[in-house]
């Protein structure tokens, strides 16, 4: 299984995966024409991918849905809920809480966000599995067994919170973001991986860093301490980045 965040951030989502007989992505938040450039960048047509995954509505993660899915025919996989919002698509399938797409398996994950519906995935492929969560305020326990011992994590780390109490956005915008509705912090974040993580663990990816209430470094000091803590270590960790894909990571 290979994976590649193609851009992460406020302004634009998209994470690209692929087995030896399936290509999908999740999220295409950034406009059709990047999403194109950056799988071309790796051998990838964009009318050879078998399925798109959205999280939820939000611009930033359907941006350049429309043109995408009415010029390359992929089948978009959304919720009932989401399909509301989304009303345009002519190629698209309701999702259930465990479906496939050729060999890859697909668990969904409720997460909890301001959006009228937000999913998180578990992909797996043979004995290799992704766990893809952000835009959530939190996890809820009952998802924790499933979530443990996972080869690879991309993982909201969206905000650090001194510097959103501190910072300039409105007193509402930082309620919205602290709450169980809104994006996990940098502590919440790295409490969760070092609880999920084990000896199979290969990868973690912070993922969604805001640009205004976060750093790279204040991102990766949180999670290294908390691992420190709990007497864990991980060899690779990557910051998803807004305007630049990660390597194509092979599990």
């Amino acid at each position: 299984m290979k994976i590649s965040v193609l851009s992460s951030g406020s302004k634009g989502n998209t994470t690209y995966i692929e087995t030896d007989n399936a290509k999908i992505l999740i999220d295409i938040g950034n406009t059709s024409k990047y999403v194109k450039e950056k799988l071309e960048e790796f051998g990838v047509k964009p009318e050879s991918l078998d399925a798109i995954l959205i999280t939820h509505t939000h611009i930033d993660h359907v941006k350049g849905l429309k043109i995408f899915e009415k010029k390359y025919n992929i089948p978009v996989y959304i919720t009932d809920i989401m399909h509301r919002s989304l009303d345009y698509l002519e190629n698209y399938k309701i999702l259930s809480d465990d479906f496939d797409i050729k060999d890859i398996h697909i668990t969904v994950i409720k997460t909890s966000h301001d959006a009228p519906d937000s999913r998180g995935y578990i992909v797996s492929n043979n004995d290799k599995s992704i766990v893809y969560i952000t835009d959530t305020g939190y996890i809820n326990e009952k998802y924790f067994e499933i979530l443990k011992n996972r080869n690879l994590y991309i993982m909201e780390s969206n905000h650090d919170v001194e510097m959103l109490s501190n910072g300039k956005y409105p007193f509402q915008l930082r309620q919205r973001i602290l709450s169980d509705k809104g994006h996990l912090s940098n502590y919440d974040s790295s409490k969760y991986l070092s609880s999920f993580i084990g000896d199979k663990t290969k990868y973690i990816l912070l993922a969604h860093l805001s640009e205004e209430n976060n750093t790279e470094e204040l991102a990766y000091e949180t999670l290294i301490d908390r691992l420190n803590q709990d007497n864990k270590h991980i060899d690779n960790i990557i910051i998803a980045r807004q305007d630049e894909e990660t390597e194509l990571i092979t599990l």
